[in-house]
């Protein structure tokens, strides 16, 4: 069963540029393939699913959120960026 679902609308997003090792690069664009999305929604749903799941990045979030722009999503705290 897979860990993240398909994406159900086209969020508001933004472009990265990364570099992964070349073994995780393809694991992303199989598992993006197994659950029939993008690379992109694989990544930022990995990421969603980490920043829920680290107390301890919440944690430190909370105390180093400049300007009230830490927010609640899905259980878990991040911080917006415009």
């Amino acid at each position: 069963m897979a860990l993240l679902k398909a994406p159900s609308k086209k969020p508001k997003s933004t472009t990265l540029q990364v570099r992964l090792e070349e073994e995780v690069k393809l694991k992303l664009e199989n598992y993006a393939e197994f659950i029939d999305a993008t690379p992109s929604y694989v990544m930022s749903e990995a990421l969603k699913l980490l920043f829920k799941k680290d107390e301890e990045f919440k944690h430190w979030l909370t105390k180093h959120s400049t300007n009230g722009d830490a927010h609640e999503i899905e259980g878990g705290l991040f911080s917006k960026t415009v």
